[in-house]
């Protein structure tokens, strides 16, 4: 029999808000070890991205929140409606009774009538000041993962995360920051689904509190979201920076944030462009202008809208931190082959002494010996 399952949950305390992004789905023998941050060292508990394709389907929710201080009282409650993709984004005001929240209480009320099925409980993200974050990309930065013919789309389908090559100098640098103080997120184009065997992989290379961001393919078969149209499958320049924007939109401008990319696709020109607008380079609509001339940056209508107004609300935010110094940013980029340098549209070039080349090269690990 089929019920809710909480397939994610993040939450982020700033010093104005609680965040919340969470997706609900139906399934069968829902996995209760999802959040457990309990390090996996048998390959053979490695979830494939293949016993997650059913989370294609689309079902709406109401989920309860339930907020707890940390003698379990309870502060807040309040039940929201997820779109029709069982996806839920939005902000709790910090209010005298909402900062007392340690924990949260997450329960499903409209599937049996009567009935308030408990999902799970999670733990808030708080940021302390200073507030340093850094976004990393998975494909190609973390993992060598590939895609390009049918047969390796097959493979990624069918074998864990650890059967593709670690690029550990990449991981270095993650876990370096990490005991900086830095609070990870990953930024993957994957498809949503992937997020099960992406955990997994993060807690076993002990990367447990990392929010994972990745394109959700029924959006692209919506008629009615929009967000994603079929030619984002391939052109990953607004969806990426669409996922950074959301990303501050959730924590707050950082005073320090480190990107990590690689150079096979378009993440220098993704990465500059974000830091060019924190630094106050360029005025949102100057800067939406050049974007939307470059190949990575090809927009719809709707696109074009949505994503004008991200930028002029991270602007807001920029306005209202003046006085303050602006963040410190540093962009480690993965080299293709043996590169010295970016090839970068003109409008960037300004900021390329932001990026660092690095060489990652692939280790491959361990591995459960699985037929193709």
């Amino acid at each position: 029999m089929k019920r809710p399952h909480l397939l994610n949950f993040l939450s982020v305390i700033t010093d104005e808000w609680i965040s919340v992004r969470a997706a609900i789905t139906m399934r069968e023998n829902p996995i209760t070890k999802q959040f457990s941050h309990q390090n996996l060292t048998d390959d053979q508990d490695a979830r494939l991205p293949i016993q997650a394709l059913r989370l294609l389907r689309s079902y709406e929710f109401k989920m309860k929140l339930v907020g707890l201080t940390n003698k379990q009282e309870v502060v807040f409650t309040k039940i929201y409606d997820s779109d029709v993709l069982g996806d839920f984004r939005f902000k709790i005001p910090l209010t005298s009774e909402t900062r007392k929240i340690e924990a949260f209480q997450i329960y499903e009320v409209s599937k049996q009538e009567g009935l308030e099925l408990q999902l799970g409980t999670a733990l808030p993200l708080r940021i302390p000041n200073p507030r340093k974050i850094i976004i990393c990309d998975f494909d190609k930065t973390l993992v060598d993962t590939r895609y390009s013919t049918t047969r390796e789309l097959y493979r990624s389908l069918t074998k864990p995360l650890q059967f593709f090559p670690t690029l550990t100098q990449s991981l270095e640098i993650l876990h370096e920051k990490l005991k900086d103080g830095f609070n990870p997120f990953i930024l993957s184009a994957s498809p949503h689904f992937y997020e099960e065997a992406m955990r997994d992989w993060l807690y076993q290379h002990q990367i447990y509190t990392a929010g994972i961001f990745l394109k959700d393919y029924r959006k692209v078969l919506s008629f009615l979201d929009g967000d994603l149209t079929p030619k984002d499958l391939k052109v990953q320049g607004l969806y990426k920076l669409n996922h950074l924007l959301d990303i501050l939109g959730m924590t707050g401008l950082p005073d320090e944030l480190v990107l990590m990319g690689d150079n096979f696709e378009s993440d220098p020109v993704i990465y500059l462009t974000l830091a060019m607008i924190l630094l106050g380079d360029q005025k949102p609509w100057q800067l939406w202008r050049e974007l939307k001339e470059n190949d990575a940056f090809q927009l719809s209508k709707r696109q074009d809208a949505n994503f004008l107004d991200k930028i002029y609300q991270l602007q807001n935010q920029l306005e209202r931190r003046q006085g303050r110094t602006k963040p410190k940013l540093t962009i480690y980029i993965r080299k293709q082959f043996s590169e010295d340098k970016l090839v970068l549209p003109d409008f960037c070039r300004s900021r390329m002494d932001l990026i660092e080349l690095y060489e990652g090269k692939p280790v491959i690990e361990s591995a459960p010996q699985l037929s193709v």
